[in-house]
């Protein structure tokens, strides 16, 4: 029984469709005998049952990474287990776990094709950050279309019209990273302060805001504040001579 529980093979499946493990496991029988059953029954009966058991877990597993593979499906076969016998005979069984030559060329292959969609989908979103950051301005929007091959300077269009409500839409892009709560806050507090420009208006608001940070128990929060707003204080005029 021992020689047919010793180094067995399995297949087993990975997360990735048509990319497998091999492993080979070893079951040690923890019950005494007399067994019920013959040897070359219990031994059928084990290796069906452990194979079973890391197939179970194998496919959550990605096989890029082998050592966790290993470990998972590893800890996962270590478990006590038990045939339904009577009475039972009671086992468990540790493993070593590898890839075949062409499954590891597969995982080769597939790093490479998803390393590249990464670096492509990184380029895209760099670009699309980029033009959508340039072109919230109406000014840029003027620049683009003039650059055109077909650009009729008669028609130019009004920077106060279409240009501005295109602007607007390009503003209203945020890239994955900033469309979170906090960003969204932020946009809300630009919005709201912006909508106030007399000077005598925002100094009245960051003094506020500072004053609301400084009661939070933030000084160095309020402290800044503070800058901002002295950076808000209308110029001093000009003495008369």
């Amino acid at each position: 029984m021992r020689h047919g529980l010793t180094r067995f093979d399995a297949r087993l499946r990975s997360s990735c469709p048509g990319i497998g493990f091999t492993a080979r496991i070893t079951a040690r029988v923890l019950t005494e005998p007399p067994f019920p059953d013959t040897d070359t029954e219990i031994v059928s009966a084990i290796r069906t049952a452990l194979r079973t058991a890391a197939n179970d877990v194998s496919t959550t597993c990605d096989p890029a990474d082998i050592a966790t593979a290993h470990d998972i499906i590893g800890q996962h076969l270590h478990q006590q287990r038990r045939l339904p016998t009577e009475p039972p005979i009671t086992f468990r069984a540790e493993l070593t776990l590898g890839l075949l030559p062409d499954d590891q060329a597969a995982v080769g292959a597939l790093l490479a094709a998803q390393r590249q969609q990464a670096t492509t989908d990184i380029l895209r979103r760099q670009n699309t950050e980029a033009v959508a950051a340039e072109l919230a301005d109406p000014a840029a929007l003027l620049v683009r279309w003039l650059e055109r091959e077909d650009a009729d300077w008669s028609k130019i269009p009004s920077p106060e019209g279409e240009l501005t409500e295109i602007a607007e839409v390009f503003a209203q892009y945020r890239p994955e990273h900033e469309r979170t709560v906090e960003h969204q806050a932020l946009e809300v507090l630009r919005e709201f302060l912006t909508s106030f420009p007399d000077h005598a208006q925002k100094r009245m608001l960051y003094t506020l805001l500072a004053a609301g940070m400084d009661g939070a128990q933030r000084p160095n929060h309020a402290a800044k504040a503070q800058a901002l707003l002295n950076g808000h204080t209308p110029p001093t005029a000009p003495s008369a001579i």
